[in-house]
């Protein structure tokens, strides 16, 4: 039996926890350094990669330092931060997968739309003529240049969400355009 003295290993996390929850910024910063290693190697055991275990990491910072008005003093600490980071964990998870699943669609998508009618070379800028000018351009480099989506939402200083659009609808105005044909 241990003595009335001895600490409770969660008697110091409790104590920062409730310093945190009234302001004390050193408390939270003492919370951060102490817990963070094993957050990050909860993390890195389940993600894909590093950069994905550190981007959890401070993902599970920021969602802690919002809802830390949760947290009941007297609690253990361990199990209300860990519940927070495995529903981190959870939902990136959930977000990378739908991702992919919409980027693969995508991805049939363009390559059903190129291989409906191939345009030798002296036709490609007349096939592209009836596009407004963004729209021409994201087609150009994604198919003519190969360039990926990411690298096109780079070169045109936009979203990857918005060249898939611009894309998207390109695509759809040829479809209906070769149809009319």
């Amino acid at each position: 039996m241990s003595s009335p003295s001895a600490v409770r290993p969660d008697s110091d996390l409790q104590a920062l926890m409730s310093r945190y929850q009234r302001g004390d910024f050193d408390a939270a910063t003492a919370l951060v350094h102490r817990l963070s290693p094993q957050l990050h190697r909860f993390f890195v055991v389940q993600a894909t990669g590093r950069a994905d275990a550190d981007d959890l990491l401070q993902e599970t910072w920021l969602r802690i330092h919002r809802v830390r008005h949760t947290y009941r003093p007297g609690e253990p600490v361990l199990p209300w931060l860990y519940a927070i980071a495995r529903h981190i964990r959870v939902d990136h998870y959930r977000r990378t997968r739908r991702a992919a699943v919409r980027e693969g669609r995508f991805e049939q998508a363009l390559d059903v739309a190129v291989s409906v009618r191939p345009a030798p070379a002296q036709d490609l800028e007349t096939l592209l003529s009836p596009l407004p000018p963004s729209q021409r351009e994201v087609i150009e480099m994604l198919k003519v240049a190969g360039m990926t989506l990411e690298e096109v939402a780079r070169a045109t200083s936009s979203s990857v969400g918005s060249v898939k659009q611009k894309a998207h609808r390109a695509y759809e105005k040829l479809r209906e355009w070769l149809r009319e044909e």
